[in-house]
């Protein structure tokens, strides 16, 4: 009877830890969703105000980097960033890299 009421505690307490690593990583992957997208949205408002400015959108990302302060880490970060003509609205892609856990 008394090893019942121990592997229930065992069993209790593998389901919680289980539940808060299943809670941490469902938050951990919203937090870096939502950085991708404030990334984004960064590239895209700095392309909108070259366009306010000058009058039309940039052919790269080092124009917005150097002229509009765009800053974003670029090791964590790939920025695909496309024009197919400067009164067009670039495509934008944003992709994170994903970390080496060695």
């Amino acid at each position: 009877m008394a090893y019942r009421k121990e592997i229930a505690i065992v069993l209790l307490m593998v389901l919680l830890l289980g539940g808060v690593w299943m809670l941490v990583s469902r938050v951990d992957s919203a937090n870096s969703g939502a950085q991708t997208q404030f990334v984004y949205d960064a590239v895209r408002n700095a392309a909108l105000t070259c366009y306010a400015v000058e009058g039309a959108y940039p052919n790269n990302l080092e124009y917005l980097r150097t002229h509009y302060g765009l800053a974003y880490d670029q090791s964590r970060y790939i920025v695909q960033y496309s024009t197919f003509a400067s009164n067009l609205v670039p495509e934008i892609y944003v992709v994170e890299v994903e970390a080496d856990e060695t």
